[in-house]
């Protein structure tokens, strides 16, 4: 289960390297902001996008990053 505070820090301090991406399990953005990370913008979005997800209400980031997993069930 994915932690709201954890994330948005993560953006905060290390969004230029995409840490807080691939924590939230979004592989291939984390692979673009490593990628871009020289050019200095990937920092500004990762620090924008941290304060956005702690400023984010509990029940939206649970909805959008820890939605239950649908399982099929046996008849």
């Amino acid at each position: 289960m994915k932690n709201k505070l954890v994330a948005g820090l993560l953006g905060i301090f290390l969004g230029g390297l995409g840490i807080h991406k691939f924590y939230l399990g979004q592989i291939g953005w984390g692979i673009v902001y490593i990628l871009f990370c020289w050019t200095g913008i990937p920092s500004l979005v990762g620090f924008i996008e941290g304060i956005v997800l702690i400023a984010q209400s509990d029940a939206r980031f649970d909805a959008q990053y820890n939605a239950p997993a649908v399982v099929p069930r046996e008849d």
